[in-house]
Formats: structure tokens, C-alpha cells, sequence
């Protein structure tokens, strides 16, 4: 097992930029808030923690533990806040942690760059259900909510688990369709059980890449420190403004970060401008 502790230039002297620790902690922020009230933002981790110094894959991983912090926070926020529903919430994370650790096996020889192209097109259509059926993502349907849990959405949690430990990038859209349209909760209470679930497959995911080698604890652990705040911040608005708000917040991420999967926009030289 491998453990990396190396900074953006590994070739000086260990010493690490103000520049490079407000970058970390600045995105961290932005991507702890996006996350929390929609999803996709981790491209920005991504692109930062690469533009870095970082591989491809080590980048994959050590974005786990921001993810891990930030979702931590967030759950004790929105239990906090009584919008989260414990019980679903852990039923739901069993066949996502199963299929995460499947994903993150995965993760550790393959390269994301085609799934990350498929994913912008099903966030596309997605935009499209967020859009043309309103009603679902703002008032749930409460029957669905007290049924038990179908066949059809174990399978369909476990492939997101899948995604979400292969590269982790927008799994907060798969999670917060499947609750929403698959379970009927409306999109404050889907974003409680979304950050519950991530909360719960994480942990699987990290230990996977730090025992390969491909953590790097100190960009992660700095980058945590805005993604604790982005996400504390981004649970009360989340409660406090309503489904309608996180809805259209949700089009103009999906907006954003279709663009960028797409090639249309470079987040990586957009940070690259900016440090």
C-alpha cells in the first residue's frame, strides 16, 4: 500500500504556495456548496487537483475525502434540521455501497474519460425530466414514499453505486433521481438522503484508493476544509429556500457542467488563469 504526501512540485522543497492553499480551500467551498444542494461540481476538484501535479487517478481518490467530510457535515446539518429520513436513507446506501466498491476496483485501472462524456448526455436528459415534470422533483409523491422497496430500485441503486465509486463526478443527479423519481421524495428531502448515501459508500471507496497508492492526504485534507463549509452553508439554504429554489439551481449546474464534460468549457484552464 502506497501513501502519497507529495505537493505541486515534487521535484523542490516541500513547501506549499498560500496561493495553492487558497486555491484548494476556495474550490473546496464552491464544490462543497454545489454538491450539497445539486451535484457535478467535483470537475472542479478533479481539474484542480490534475492541474496540480496529480494523475488522473490519484486525483480521483483524493477527492474521496473532501467528499467524505463534506457529506458528514451535511448529513448532520439536514438531521438537524428533521428533512432526513434515517431509515430510507440506509436502506437505500446497501446496494450503492455494494456497487461502489465495485466501481472503485474499476477506477483503479481504467480511464473515466469516456463514461464522463456518456454522463453529460444523461444529464442532458435529465435536465429535460427536471424541467417538463416539475410537479415530481417539488412535491414527491407520498404513497411511493411509505412503499417498500422494489427489486427495480436495489438494481438501479447498486449501478449508481457503480458510477459513483468508479468516478464519483455528478452521482448526486443519479442519487437524487432515484429518490425522487424512484422513491417520492421531494428535492429537499432527496438532497438529505442523497448526501446520506454518499456519506455511506465513501468511506468503502477511499479505503480502496489508499490502499492503492492513490491518495494525496494533504491536496484532500486542505481541500476539505471549504468543502465542510460550502456544505454547511448549502444545507440551510437547501431547507430554507425549498424544492423550487434547489430545482432551477440544479438546471443551471446541469447547464454548466454539460458544457464542460462536453468540451465546450475548460474549467482547467479557466484555474490555471487563476493561480
Amino acid at each position: 500500500m502506497g501513501i502519497i504526501f507529495t505537493f505541486a512540485d515534487p521535484s523542490k522543497k516541500n513547501f506549499m504556495s498560500w496561493i495553492v492553499i487558497a486555491a484548494l480551500i476556495g474550490s473546496g467551498l464552491v464544490v462543497g456548496f454545489i454538491n450539497t444542494l445539486a451535484g457535478g461540481a467535483t470537475i472542479i476538484s478533479l481539474s484542480l487537483f490534475m492541474l496540480l501535479g496529480l494523475p488522473a487517478n490519484v486525483a480521483n481518490g483524493t477527492n474521496r475525502i473532501a467528499v467524505f467530510f463534506q457529506t458528514l457535515v451535511s448529513v448532520g446539518s439536514f438531521k438537524k434540521q428533521k428533512v432526513l429520513d434515517t431509515r430510507k436513507g440506509l436502506i437505500l446506501s446497501i446496494p450503492t455501497v455494494i456497487g461502489s466498491v465495485i466501481g472503485a476496483r474499476i477506477a483503479i485501472e481504467m480511464n473515466e474519460k469516456i463514461i464522463e462524456r456518456a454522463f453529460a448526455v444523461i444529464m442532458l436528459v435529465m435536465l429535460f425530466f427536471v424541467l417538463y415534470k416539475p410537479q415530481l422533483w417539488l412535491k414527491g409523491s407520498e404513497k411511493v414514499v411509505s412503499g417498500k422497496m422494489k427489486p427495480w430500485q436495489v438494481i438501479l441503486f447498486f449501478f449508481i453505486g457503480i458510477y459513483g465509486g468508479f468516478v464519483h463526478v455528478g452521482v448526486g443527479y443519479f442519487i437524487l433521481a432515484g429518490v425522487v423519481l424512484g422513491a417520492g421524495y421531494d428535492l429537499v428531502k432527496a438532497n438529505a438522503l442523497k448526501v446520506l448515501i454518499v456519506l455511506a459508500y465513501v468511506p468503502f471507496t477511499l479505503v480502496i484508493f489508499m490502499w492503492n497508492g492513490q491518495v494525496n492526504y494533504t491536496y484532500g485534507l486542505i481541500h476539505a476544509i471549504g468543502n465542510v463549509i460550502g456544505a454547511y452553508v448549502a444545507s440551510k439554504i437547501a431547507v430554507n429556500k425549498g424544492a423550487n429554489f434547489i430545482r432551477w439551481f440544479m438546471v443551471a449546474i446541469i447547464i454548466i457542467f454539460s458544457a464542460q464534460l462536453l468540451g465546450l468549457i475548460d474549467f482547467k484552464s479557466w484555474i490555471s488563469h487563476c493561480i
